[in-house]
């Protein structure tokens, strides 16, 4: 897959697939749409074409909306669209004056003359340009003048998208990952780099590393201990123009991640630990792709101390139980 930072860097394909959206999760509803494009794709001989917006559109049309959780990354979000198997995918910046084109210019100045566009595969609730005013039935009207095909993605479909998002979101705010992993297809994963913390973990007997995460508008599931799964990478992958290429993680290694404010320590500010599992070695400054497999349990204050260190042994304990049933 070749990615391309923004419309200016790609040159305009003689039979381009083309699909838009923000396609947040790439989850199993996505999927199924991106595989009908790729498919598309190849019984017309032409390549796919993924046109996708970073910021989000929410955050320059409302600055000021902080409901906004993303389910991806932008990182991650790259990584599982290369994983669907498309051609090329455009991460464009949204901004007004893109925002603010009228249907026909949009038609003819992005989708034609930049793009391609032979056909477009699009849902039946697809707007676009000023106002959001443009829908399905300016894209059939174009088709006609500027010659490319449109096909609509069944409503079925669409509502399988919007249900999976929905269910996805609501149940990691209930740190239910077993559902949310259910809808995705693949674990929810955090991505962050790691940072120092007060050693307090390590002063009870289980050494955590601190993610800090850096998107700010990442949906962060419930509070509590998970077991995970951990890719750990030299540095944080960067989404550059060109062929896309994951980088390979120099370790993998299970562990116990807890998100909470720690009540019985301070009780103050929301943390991310994870404790790696019979694992040796520094941490400071990599960059940690966790995978939550499991739910144990929510977060609470202990009494003491030494209450909290006998609670994180049977966490461990449940976690190594779970991973040597399932595993």
């Amino acid at each position: 897959m070749k990615i391309y930072r923004n419309l200016e860097e790609f040159n305009a394909l003689k039979n381009a697939i083309v699909t838009i959206g923000t396609f947040d999760g790439v989850h199993i509803g996505h999927q199924k749409i991106l595989k009908q494009l790729v498919d598309c794709a190849r019984e017309n001989n032409g390549e796919s074409v993924l046109l996708t917006f970073f910021p989000h559109p929410r955050l320059i049309i409302n600055p000021d909306d902080e409901a906004l959780k993303l389910i991806n990354d932008i990182e991650e979000k790259t990584h599982r669209l290369a994983l669907a198997g498309l051609d090329h995918l455009i991460i464009t910046p949204f901004t007004r004056d893109f925002s603010n084109q009228n249907p026909e210019e949009y038609i003819r100045n992005v989708l034609v003359g930049k793009l391609g566009t032979k056909k477009i595969i699009i849902g039946y609730d697809h707007h676009f340009g000023k106002n959001r005013v443009g829908s399905i039935k300016d894209l059939v009207h174009f088709s006609e003048i500027f010659d490319f095909g449109v096909e609509q993605i069944p409503e079925q479909d669409i509502d399988d998208v919007a249900v999976s998002s929905t269910r996805i979101r609501e149940a990691l705010i209930k740190g239910d990952v077993n559902t949310a992993n259910k809808y995705l297809g693949y674990p929810f994963e955090l991505t962050g780099t790691i940072i120092r913390g007060d050693q307090i973990g390590r002063q009870i007997g289980f050494p955590t590393a601190n993610l800090h995460v850096h998107e700010s508008h990442k949906l962060i599931p419930a509070y509590g201990i998970y077991a995970v799964e951990v890719e750990i990478y030299p540095k944080v992958p960067s989404i550059g123009s060109g062929d896309y290429i994951h980088p390979e993680p120099i370790t993998l290694a299970k562990g116990m991640c807890y998100i909470g404010t720690r009540p019985t320590v301070d009780g103050m500010n929301r943390k991310i630990e994870v404790n790696l599992l019979d694992f040796k070695g520094d941490l400071y400054s990599k960059t940690l792709r966790v995978k939550f497999l499991h739910f144990v349990r929510h977060d609470e204050r202990f009494n003491n101390l030494e209450d909290l260190q006998n609670q994180i042994r049977k966490d461990e304990h449940a976690i190594r139980s779970y991973f040597d049933t399932n595993f």
